[in-house]
């Protein structure tokens, strides 16, 4: 176990407690392209109901299986809150995705294959002794750089007006804005239990650079793979031309982020702290619709 004190005392110090919070999403009235006229941006948001469901939950299984050896008690309240709000994350999600697989977009089997892939690619793999501790602290790792960029992006979440600006629809910008703040409300929880475990740069550098080139290529074949599968018979103009200008115009975070982050993440004097404001997060989460209903 790995002796990391600067660690340990950002977590004493912190007065915040990280819980599950009880959330509620009605998504009956949620149209198809629920970023009016935005076809593309409303895909690449899709991914979160499509691909992140079954992160998350490997990640809390992943978590869970670290608990015990996490001897740090304030430590161990966060990994145990964090746990909560995945899952809660997950389930939310999955309620969004069964409401568009109900109104025509049909991800079913594409949603299999993910699960399928996150099992065979992040599960426990049946490991025994050494080869298990070992394996676990290299999930932790991966998760711990996959979660710097859900952090990025939960900030940029927080922090953008152009969804409200051209008419995103109430619930699912509710869903997207209350995820992207716990996202930042539980930002250092991850990597803190990387740096307890093991707490070695080298693994967390290599898994760092892994997490980022896993996860842009697959944001861009699930947007791909949603945009081909949407049943509307008009489109708009091409994906390209959309993707550009929704980037341009700042509809969606630039999938550069995924790059550009990386010297910041790799800096050895990098804590997730740093990242997004505390206190934005905590503001959006107690005016949260879904969250105070």
């Amino acid at each position: 176990m790995a002796d990391n004190s600067a660690t340990t005392r950002s977590y004493q110090e912190e007065a915040h407690a990280i819980q599950a919070r009880d959330v509620h999403f009605d998504f009956s009235s949620v149209p198809m392209h629920y970023i009016p006229g935005e076809v593309l941006a409303t895909h690449v948001t899709n991914v979160m109901h499509l691909v992140l469901p079954e992160g998350e939950r490997a990640m809390a299984t992943c978590l869970a299986e670290a608990l015990p050896h996490i001897d740090d008690e304030r430590l161990r309240e966060e990994v145990t809150g964090f746990i909560g709000q995945e899952s809660m994350h997950a389930a939310s999600h999955e309620g969004a995705r069964r409401h568009l697989q109900s109104i025509g977009l049909d991800v079913e089997s594409y949603v299999a294959k993910i699960a399928w892939l996150v099992d065979r690619a992040l599960g426990d793999q049946g490991l025994t002794g050494r080869a298990r501790q070992e394996w676990l602290k290299e999930r932790l790792g991966l998760f711990a750089g996959m979660e710097h960029f859900t952090a990025v992006i939960g900030e940029w979440l927080l922090e953008s007006d152009v969804l409200a600006e051209i008419g995103m629809d109430p619930t699912m910008l509710d869903l997207v804005r209350w995820h992207g703040a716990e996202e930042v409300e539980h930002r250092s929880v991850v990597f803190d239990a990387y740096m307890h475990v093991d707490g070695g740069y080298a693994r967390r550098a290599r898994t760092g650079m892994l997490a980022s080139a896993t996860l842009l290529p697959l944001f861009v074949i699930s947007t791909a793979y949603l945009y081909r599968k949407d049943p509307s018979t008009d489109k708009g103009s091409s994906w390209a031309r959309q993707f550009v200008s929704a980037t341009v115009r700042g509809v969606i975070p630039s999938f550069t982020t995924f790059l550009t982050e990386m010297p910041r993440y790799l800096n050895p004097r990098f804590h997730p702290s740093h990242l997004g404001s505390m206190d934005n997060a905590l503001r959006y989460l107690a005016h949260s619709p879904a969250a105070r209903g």
